[in-house]
C-alpha cells in the first residue's frame, strides 16, 4: 500500500485531532486541560473517551487492547485484553470502560523491583498517562501508562519521568515569573533522540550465539578491513538497508512518530534513525517504539537489528545522543541564545542553571548512562570519556569570561564562508565549531547529552537532567524572589555562578591524555566503570535531591541502586558463561580437529622426507603455534571459570559488581585473545562460526 504524508501519517494514533472530530466538546475540552495543566482527570471523562477511544479502534480492525508501560527491565510489557464481554445468552459484546482505559492490574512481584515487591505481595497498578497518546500496534490498542506497586512506589521509567517534568515545571515558572511571563506559561522539556544500530544477516546472527545471547560478540579478531577508510560514513544506503529504512519509516508515521534522518554511520553495517523534537515524555515512548519495530521489521529483509552499545570490537560501537532543551509552553527556546546572547539575561540565567546543575551532579548524569554495555563504549573513538564536561564553544566560552571578568563583550562580526569556488553560494560560518569528544555539549540552542547508550531507555538520563536543572533553578528563584533590584541581581547571581562553577566547562579534546590529567586537577569526578559510578547513587545529597523534588522516594532510590547493580553483574555473569559454553562446546573441538590434521599433514610429510627431503617448516611451525596457543586457551579458561566461581563467594552487591568489573571482566578479555588468535589460524572452513569479515559485510 502506497504511503501518503498527507493521509497516513499519525493514522494509527489517538491524537488531539481524532479526539476533537470523536468527543463531545466539553468532554474534549476537559480532556485537553488534563493534558495541558495536568489536571486531575475526572472518571466520567474517561468513561467517554474510553468508548470513543474503543470505537475508532474496532473501526480499525482492533480486538484487543493493552497498558503499554515501560518497567525497570528497560523494555516495554503489555497483557493484551479482548473487548468482548458476554452477554445473557451467550453472545457478545464490544465494550471498554473509563475504569479499564485509566487502571490495570499486573503482577508486581514478576517483575524487577529491587526489593520494594515481595513474591508473596503480587498487586501493582497501571495508570493512564493522558499527555501520551494511544496509538494501534497489529490488532492492539496501545493505551500508555505508568507503573507502580500497591503501596504507590514508581516501578518503572515513566513515573520519575513525569513527576521531573512537574519539577522542571515548577521551578522554571517561578523563574519565569520573575521576567514577567503570566502565570499561565509553563516550562517543557523537549528532546530529540539520535539511534544508532547495526544492521547484520540474519544467518549471521543465527550461527553466533554469543549475539544471541548477549547482545554482543564475545569473540572475534579484527577483519583486514574494518572502519579504516572511513568510507562507511554517509555513503550510498545499499538497497536491502535502504528498503528496511523505508517500511521502518513509514510504520513510524503511521503512529506519529516524525522519524526524520536516515544514514549510514561510521562502521560497517551501522546506521542512524533521528527524531524530530517532542515532549521528553512523548519522546521517550516513541524512542521505545523506535526500538522495537527496528528490530521487529528487520527479519522481513533477513536481517537482525544489534542496539548493543558494542557489537563488534574494534570498530564504533552505537550511541543515543540526546539532545534536550527547555521551552515555554508559548514556544520559545530558553536556550535559544539569540543574536545578542550577551544582553539576554534570561538565556544566561537558565544556561547557568544548566552548568550549575551539571557541575554539581557529574555522578547522577554518569550514573544515569552506567550500564556494563556502555562501559565498553565510554572513553573509545566514538564516545566522550567516562569523565563529565560542558562544552560551550568559543563564542559563549568568551561572553561568560567577561561577565566573569566583569568587562564589556565585543560582538563577533559575522564572517562569510569561503570555500574557493566562485560559483558556491556565500553564507556566514558560524561563530563556532562543534566539538564531536564532549559529553555534554552545546549546539546552539540546546545541549546534546552524548553518552547514553544505544540500548538504552532515554527515561533515565532525562528524568536525572530535568531534577538537577530544575535544583539550580530551586536554588536561583530562592535568591532572586528576595532580591530588590531584580536585574543586579541576575547580574550578580550569573557571574557568581559561572566563577564557582568554571572548572565544568572544557573545549578541548577530550580524548586527550592531557585532559585526563587537567580533569582530575580540576576535581572532576572520573567514574571509569558502571561499579564505580554507582554506590554514589545512594548518597544523602542524591537522596534529598530527588525527595525535595517528588521524583524518588528514598525506598525508590534504594531499588533503582540494587536493579543497576544486579543488572550490571548479571550482564558480565551472562557473558562468561556464554565464553565457557561457546570455549567448551565450539572453539575446543574446532581447534582439537584442524590441530590433528596439521599434525596428520606433517607426519605423513615426515615419513616421505626419506627419498623427498621435503620442506616441513610450514607444518611445524602451525602445529607449534596452535600447540602453544592451546595451552594458553586452557589456562585462560580455567581461570575464568574459577573467576566465576569465586564471585559467587562475594558479600554485598556492590563487592559482587566490583569483582565482575575486574577480576571476571579481566579473565574474560585474556580468554578472547587466546580466541581470537586461534582464529587466525584454523581454517576459515573450520572455524565454528561467522568472522567479523564475513558478519559486518554480510549485507549486499
Amino acid at each position: 500500500m502506497m504511503f501518503s504524508m498527507d493521509t497516513d501519517f499519525g493514522s494509527l494514533v489517538f491524537n488531539e485531532s481524532v479526539m476533537k472530530d470523536r468527543l463531545p466538546a466539553d468532554i474534549y475540552k476537559s480532556l485537553l486541560s488534563t493534558m495541558i495543566t495536568r489536571a486531575p482527570l475526572d472518571i466520567n471523562v474517561a468513561n467517554v473517551v474510553a468508548s470513543a477511544m474503543k470505537n475508532w479502534a474496532v473501526e480499525k480492525g482492533v480486538t484487543h487492547f493493552t497498558h503499554w508501560f515501560q518497567p525497570m527491565t528497560g523494555v516495554t510489557a503489555e497483557k493484551h485484553e479482548a473487548f468482548i464481554s458476554v452477554k445473557p445468552g451467550g453472545g457478545v459484546i464490544m465494550e471498554f470502560s473509563g475504569k479499564e482505559l485509566v487502571r490495570g492490574e499486573p503482577d508486581a512481584s514478576s517483575f524487577p523491583t529491587g526489593g520494594i515487591r515481595a513474591t508473596f505481595e503480587a498487586r501493582g497498578y497501571t495508570a493512564w498517562d493522558p499527555t501520551s497518546y494511544a496509538f494501534i500496534k497489529g490488532n492492539v490498542l496501545c493505551i500508555p501508562t505508568a507503573f507502580c506497586s500497591y503501596s504507590g512506589e514508581a516501578l518503572d521509567k515513566k513515573t520519575p519521568l513525569l513527576r521531573s517534568m512537574q519539577a522542571i515545571s515548577k521551578e522554571g515558572r517561578r523563574l519565569l515569573k520573575l521576567f514577567g511571563e503570566k502565570d499561565d506559561v509553563d516550562v517543557l522539556a523537549n528532546v530529540g533522540a539520535e539511534q544508532e544500530y547495526f544492521l547484520i544477516d540474519q544467518t549471521m546472527y543465527d550461527k553466533r550465539p554469543d549475539l544471541i545471547y548477549c547482545g554482543r560478540t564475545l569473540f572475534g579478531s579484527r577483519p583486514p578491513k574494518g572502519q579504516d577508510l572511513e568510507d562507511h560514513y554517509f555513503g550510498a544506503i545499499k538497497p536491502r538497508v535502504a528498503a528496511y529504512m523505508k517500511e521502518l519509516d513509514e510504520t513510524l508515521w503511521r503512529l506519529g512518530i516524525a522519524s526524520k534522518t536516515k544514514h549510514n554511520e561510521v562502521a560497517p553495517a551501522q546506521h542512524e534513525l533521528a527524531a524530530i523534537y517532542e515532549s521528553v515524555n512523548i519522546a521517550t515512548d516513541h524512542n521505545q517504539l523506535i526500538m522495537e519495530l527496528m528490530k521487529i521489521i528487520a527479519p522481513n529483509y533477513g536481517l537482525t537489528c544489534l542496539l548493543h552499545e558494542k557489537p563488534f570490537a574494534g570498530v564504533n560501537g552505537s550511541g543515543k545522543h540526546n539532545n534536550w532543551s527547555i521551552a515555554t509552553s508559548t514556544g520559545e527556546n530558553l536556550l535559544d541564545p539569540g543574536n545578542t546572547p550577551y544582553k539576554n539575561a534570561r538565556f544566561l540565567l537558565f544556561l547557568s542553571a544548566v552548568i550549575k546543575a551539571v557541575d554539581e551532579h557529574q555522578d547522577l548524569l554518569r550514573i544515569s548512562v552506567a550500564t556494563a554495555a556502555n562501559d565498553h563504549r565510554l572513553g573509545a573513538n566514538e564516545a566522550p570519556p567516562a569523565i563529565i564536561s560542558v562544552f560551550l564553544g568559543e563564542e559563549l566560552t568568551e561572553i561568560l569570561d567577561t561577565i566573569k571578568k566583569g568587562v564589556i563583550y565585543k560582538q563577533r562580526e559575522e564572517t562569510p564562508m569561503e570555500i574557493g569556488v566562485d560559483v558556491l553560494p556565500v553564507f556566514p560560518k558560524d561563530t563556532t565549531d562543534r566539538n564531536r569528544t564532549s559529553p555534554f555539549a552545546f549546539t546552539g540552542n540546546k545541549f546534546e547529552f552524548r553518552m547514553v547508550g544505544s540500548s538504552l531507555s532515554i527515561a533515565g538520563p532525562n528524568f536525572i537532567l530535568n531534577t538537577i536543572v530544575a535544583d539550580a533553578m530551586s536554588q536561583f528563584a530562592d535568591e532572586l524572589e528576595k532580591a530588590e533590584d531584580f536585574i543586579a541581581a541576575v547580574n550578580a547571581l550569573v557571574k557568581r555562578t559561572i566563577v564557582e562553577h568554571e572548572r565544568i566547562i572544557f573545549n578541548g579534546n577530550n580524548y586527550s591524555e592531557e585532559w585526563l590529567v587537567e580533569a582530575e586537577e580540576r576535581g572532576l569526578l572520573n567514574l571509569a566503570t558502571t561499579a564505580d559510578a554507582l554506590p554514589l547513587f545512594i548518597t544523602d545529597k542524591n537522596v534529598e535531591l530527588f525527595e525535595k523534588h517528588g521524583v524518588l522516594m528514598r525506598s525508590e532510590v534504594l531499588s533503582r541502586a540494587e536493579l543497576l547493580m544486579e543488572n550490571y553483574v548479571k550482564t558480565i555473569h551472562i557473558e562468561a558463561l556464554t565464553m565457557i559454553d561457546l570455549t567448551h562446546r565450539c572453539i575446543i573441538p574446532a581447534v582439537i580437529d584442524y590441530t590433528r590434521r596439521a599434525l596428520d599433514s606433517l607426519q605423513k610429510k615426515n615419513s616421505m622426507n626419506i627419498n623427498l627431503a621435503l620442506d616441513t617448516t610450514l607444518e611445524t611451525k602451525l602445529v607449534e603455534r596452535l600447540a602453544g596457543l592451546s595451552g594458553t586457551l586452557q589456562k585462560d579458561l580455567d581461570s575464568l571459570e574459577d573467576a566465576v566461581m569465586q564471585a559467587a563467594k562475594c558479600g554485598d552487591a556492590t563487592e559482587s559488581a566490583r569483582y565482575y568489573g575486574t577480576e571476571v571482566f579481566y579473565s574474560m578479555q585474556a580468554l578472547r585473545g587466546s580466541v581470537d588468535e586461534l582464529e587466525t589460524l584454523v581454517g576459515g572452513k573450520d572455524w565454528p562460526m561467522p568472522t567479523y569479515g564475513e558478519i559486518l559485510y554480510s549485507v549486499k
